[in-house]
């Protein structure tokens, strides 16, 4: 697949992109709370104002949006004639407006049609700026929703949601709070290792998985400890778009497959599942791909480049484990208040994902999965 944003990047870029929507007639903003209100949004929305004829605000994408938070947006605010739309946020709102991008087309399907299948075809044209470093959602083909009727999550997933331009803006990141970015972060690298590890890796995603990996590797905790550090916070930014390319042209697996029920049906944030789910599916996925893991520790500072592909392998799934610990991130399912009487219905919601249970790198059966669950209890 072909990735055809333009990518603009670095400090004050957003000073300089209100000429992308000169001219244009209806503009629409989407963007949530938490995020509406930091100054350098707010000084965007101000040039944009001024560059488009009228600029239509949605604030209020919820966190894990669902197919009938879309719904209730489309039957608020009138999409005719919207002829750009523009994103700002995490990864819910860029889905979102990703998503509103197509239903803005006058010739698109219903959301109804796209969640039964039918295909995006065509889309307004669109500026995706992400605030947090994880999701990649600036730089994948998909839209997550929550579908609380299914207790699950389903994406559109289309070529044609990848926005015209992307903009990377380190201080749109440096007020997320110290669990937004050590969550988002691990994300990202979910994005990375999966797609790198996967039954459909190739070369494209493999190079864009090397190139983030590092980058991750090197600026996660530093971008955590030091928020204001624009250049750590921008090598995130990489980092996150990287993965994202990664799903682009790969897909994650088994760690995304068992995180969706959690997020679907217990609510727990996607980068919390992730952080969780890391080690302890790698520890089970680690005889399946030990090249890769070894190939991918080379890259993490201060490795120790004297060990066999397995003990590389071996270290790697260790670094993953202190590296969630050492970001404070929840380690087991009890300290979410999820018991193992819901293991049963957790196992056959992540076998239901099948579309990502086809890139493990080998055969899984549910018995694996419960394995892998049972060690989210301590």
């Amino acid at each position: 697949m072909h990735i055809h944003s333009t990518v603009l990047s670095g400090h004050k870029v957003l000073d300089d992109i209100a000429y992308l929507v000169s001219g244009k007639h209806k503009l629409l903003f989407v963007s949530d709370q938490n995020i509406i209100n930091i100054a350098g949004v707010q000084t965007l929305l101000g040039q944009l104002r001024r560059a488009a004829t009228e600029v239509l605000v949605i604030d209020d994408v919820p966190p894990e949006p669902s197919d009938a938070d879309v719904e209730r947006i489309l039957q608020e605010r009138d999409l005719r004639g919207v002829d750009f739309v523009v994103g700002v946020g995490g990864g819910s709102v860029l889905d979102v407006a990703k998503l509103l991008s197509a239903l803005a087309h006058p010739e698109s399907p219903t959301l109804a049609e796209l969640l039964a299948g039918t295909k995006v075809t065509q889309r307004v044209k669109a500026l995706m700026v992400p605030t947090t470093a994880g999701t990649g959602s600036e730089a994948t083909p998909n839209a997550i929703l929550a579908i609380p009727a299914r207790e699950t999550k389903q994406g559109i997933i289309s070529p044609v949601l990848l926005p015209d331009y992307v903009a990377l803006a380190p201080e749109l990141t440096v007020t997320m709070p110290h669990k937004i970015a050590a969550s988002t972060g691990v994300d990202a690298l979910c994005h990375l290792v999966e797609c790198f590890t996967a039954s459909i890796a190739n070369p494209v995603a493999d190079n864009y998985a090397m190139i983030g990996m590092k980058k991750l590797f090197e600026n996660i905790e530093l971008s955590v400890a030091e928020p204001h550090n624009l250049e750590a916070k921008l090598n995130m930014l990489w980092a996150s778009y990287y993965g994202g390319a990664c799903i682009a042209h790969a897909g994650t697996h088994l760690v995304h497959a068992m995180s969706y029920p959690l997020g679907g049906k217990y609510h727990i944030p996607h980068g919390v599942a992730n952080a969780i789910l890391l080690a302890p599916c790698f520890e089970w996925l680690r005889p399946l791909c030990v090249a890769k893991l070894a190939r991918a520790y080379e890259l993490v500072p201060g490795a120790d480049l004297a060990l066999d592909d397995e003990g590389k392998s071996h270290a790697l799934v260790a670094y993953f484990a202190d590296l969630v610990k050492r970001l404070r991130l929840p380690a087991s399912l009890q300290e979410l208040g999820i018991g193992r009487d819901h293991l049963p219905d957790l196992v056959q919601a992540a076998l239901d994902v099948q579309r990502l249970i086809k890139n493990v790198p080998g055969p899984v059966t549910g018995a694996d999965i419960e394995k892998v669950y049972l060690k989210l209890f301590n």
